[in-house]
């Protein structure tokens, strides 16, 4: 299995780069914050610009509308849980209970430290235009794959039992997005915990069966 979290999810930005800038970060966390907390429609650029501390002017300067600064969020998003997610599995060996106990690891780590992010790139996919859609669709879809290959694999190897791998696989991404939506830091559990339950949960969900002989080696 991969290795559980030894602590809380280290709260580095998804959303800002080294390269952006103070007001560009800025406006970035602040169009985060407000959006999270009123969503889309209900927050105005008058609101994240002082949020951020800047005139709405200066807020125009890097992004021409609040529909663009969305797509920046939601797409930057995306992109960090790509990243964790592909680190992750390729780090991880061949053995597919370890791979997929892996990247269930780091995709709730992402959501669990980036929640407001999650929050706002989930529910606000409905306000983007058809090519901002399409585009985070499109980065679902990647992420959404690498679940798939890495269960098609378990069961083709015989590692998983599962008769239903593509829903299984669409259930562990599901469950593990929906994390950010109800954690709170002051729980029952500290995110090691939810790491290990998710991991055992995802196994159970494509019948892993510890020390079951492969039917097909690579």
């Amino acid at each position: 299995m991969g290795q559980p979290a030894t602590e809380a999810p280290a709260r580095r930005s998804a959303v800002t780069r080294d390269d952006d800038g103070p007001i560009r970060s800025a406006i970035l966390e602040a169009g985060v914050s407000v959006m999270a907390r009123h969503g889309y429609h209900g927050t105005t650029v008058r609101d994240i610009a002082a949020t951020a501390g800047v005139s709405a002017a200066h807020l125009y300067n890097h992004f021409p509308s609040k529909h663009d600064l969305l797509v920046t969020i939601s797409d930057r998003a995306m992109e960090l849980l790509l990243r964790a997610t592909e680190e992750a599995m390729f780090a991880s060996g061949t053995d597919p209970a370890d791979r997929l106990s892996s990247i269930v690891a780091a995709h709730v780590r992402v959501h669990l430290a980036h929640p407001r992010e999650a929050l706002v790139c989930n529910s606000e996919l409905r306000s983007l235009s058809d090519e901002g859609r399409a585009l985070i669709l499109a980065k679902r879809d990647i992420q959404q794959r690498m679940f798939d290959r890495v269960v098609a694999d378990g069961v083709e190897r015989g590692v998983f039992t599962t008769e239903y791998p593509v829903e299984a696989s669409r259930w562990i991404v599901s469950a593990c997005t929906a994390i950010s939506g109800w954690y709170h830091a002051d729980g029952p559990l500290n995110a090691a915990e939810l790491v290990q339950r998710h991991q055992r949960l995802a196994l159970d969900s494509v019948g892993y069966r510890k020390g079951r002989a492969c039917a097909k080696t690579s």
